[in-house]
């Protein structure tokens, strides 16, 4: 690491500014370079700000400050695909104007584990599944043979209709 180090509250207070003024993610790693530390005190920090209650939210993409959320619908559906079907059912989704904020499965020693995903536009799914197939992760369905379930949000529930029953007709619902 080059340049000076940035401390404590200081740097908190850039980071939360930088995410503030992206409207983009912003990587741990990229936050982790402008400041000159690891980017575990980086993850630190972000843990810090998240309990003095500032909307940071972590996603495949990086992290994002929750500014003005807008009033969106949310509903939990129950899917199953294989892995090779991942990057159908998202882009499936986005192309209805969808939003997939997770996938969460119920796993047999750990309980309910919730993964963030965050994607609302093919782009952001490319993205997402470039990212699963560089670094050789598996996805959290394949602990529960494909069985996982997702939580939607979209501007209105007629939408998130829609999905479900685009979800369904490709046989990817389960119900």
């Amino acid at each position: 690491m080059k340049g000076k180090k940035i401390l404590g509250d200081e740097r908190r207070e850039l980071i939360l500014d930088w995410l503030k003024s992206s409207g983009q993610p912003i990587t741990g790693s990229d936050l982790a370079a402008k400041t000159n530390v690891s980017r575990q005190v980086i993850v630190s920090d972000i843990t810090l700000l998240k309990a003095k209650n500032e909307p940071i939210i972590a996603t495949s993409q990086g992290y994002l400050y929750m500014s003005n959320p807008v009033k969106r619908i949310e509903r939990i559906v129950a899917c199953t695909h294989k892995p090779e079907q991942t990057e159908e059912e998202l882009l499936l989704l986005v192309n209805l104007g969808v939003t997939v904020l997770d996938v969460k499965i119920e796993h047999a020693v750990y309980g309910d584990l919730t993964a963030s995903i965050m994607v609302s536009n093919p782009k952001e799914v490319q993205q997402f599944i470039d990212k699963i197939h560089s670094t050789n992760a598996s996805y959290l369905s394949e602990l529960t043979n494909g069985v996982h379930l997702h939580t939607l949000s979209a501007a209105s529930e007629e939408v998130l209709d829609k999905a479900e029953e685009a979800l369904r007709r490709n046989g990817f619902l389960i119900e």
